[in-house]
């Protein structure tokens, strides 16, 4: 296992940045070697694309002022009871959440991924604990397994059918309050009231119908893998160890079907004993340029090699 630090600190340390890269080439080889991608990704991957950082209070109520004056954290609000005692409330804080995530536009890492993917023999999937869309909307579509579900889908308010949340459009929401309308909240086609198709704490309604969907095709991806003995490659970026269903993920596949795990995290790159791996201590931008670079510089693989003299 190897692993190295970010060059983005105040005072250059030289030995930090050559081992940086050295990791990264070592990478961009399991890059060039593997025959398929799994890709997963916590909420870290999107501070690249200007999203915010809601780990600890600080970022969220820097967003939300509303609630640092109601010294409510995330966990609070990622509770489905707002949607019965308070929904203007709490279309207020998903409700821009939600016009958020659909004007941004994701990062170059995700493009650098695309890019990669595309070149898997063997194909790729996505595993990611992010509501935001963004790996749809930077082009890879149907194969990605959100596990908590999307804030660009509704559902009822006790567990009924999913619908997209395509028409769900918000004219006020008050900044002072965290508020919306009454007659803005978001409703079904059968005119009831909806909330997101997220999976919140302590939620027993949550209808994951669409998430099941997903798994189900990610797990016969998962077993062709296993029949063909794939070289897999597990690209991990942004998770955390708060909720560490993302982290768990990887490593459990990086280990079933004994393929290499690239964490590229800046707090927490460690990878734990038995999984073979490489770290990057740095952001998702940053570690999936430098690995591309690297990969780039490396000379063609002899198969390759091969095809290019015919």
């Amino acid at each position: 296992q190897r692993s190295a630090h970010c060059s983005l600190c105040p005072v250059v340390d030289m030995a930090a940045v050559e081992a940086l890269h050295a990791v990264a080439k070592q990478a961009a080889r399991s890059v060039q070697k593997a025959q398929a991608l799994f890709i997963t990704a916590g909420a870290g991957i999107g501070v690249d694309s200007g999203l915010p950082d809601f780990r600890g209070t600080e970022g969220l109520w820097k967003e939300y002022p509303p609630l640092k004056h109601l010294s409510l954290d995330f966990a609070d609000m990622a509770n489905p009871d707002w949607f019965v005692k308070d929904p203007c409330f709490a279309w207020g804080f998903y409700g821009h959440r939600l016009l958020l995530y659909r004007r941004t536009v994701p990062h170059g890492g995700f493009d650098i991924l695309r890019r990669w993917a595309a070149g898997m023999p063997d194909g790729h999937f996505v595993f990611t604990s992010n509501v935001d869309g963004q790996f749809q909307r930077a082009g890879f579509e149907d194969r990605v397994v959100e596990c908590h579900g999307s804030i660009h889908h509704l559902q009822s308010l006790d567990g009924g059918g999913v619908e997209p949340a395509d028409a769900v459009q918000f004219a006020e929401i008050d900044s002072a309050t965290l508020r919306v309308p009454e007659d803005s909240l978001p409703r079904l086609s059968d005119g009831s009231l909806a909330r997101p198709n997220i999976l919140m704490f302590g939620d027993m309604h949550w209808e994951s119908s669409r998430t099941r969907r997903q798994q189900l095709s990610f797990a016969k991806w998962v077993h062709s893998l296993e029949h063909n003995g794939s070289r897999v490659l597990v690209v991990e970026l942004g998770a955390g160890e708060a909720v560490p269903t993302v982290r768990r993920t990887s490593e459990m596949l990086a280990k079933r079907l004994g393929g290499t795990l690239l964490r590229i995290n800046p707090r927490d790159s460690h990878i734990p004993h038995g999984i073979r791996g490489l770290s990057l201590a740095c952001g998702a931008l940053e570690g999936l340029s430098l690995i591309d670079r690297a990969l780039a510089s490396l000379p063609p693989p002899p198969r390759a090699q091969a095809e290019q003299a015919d």
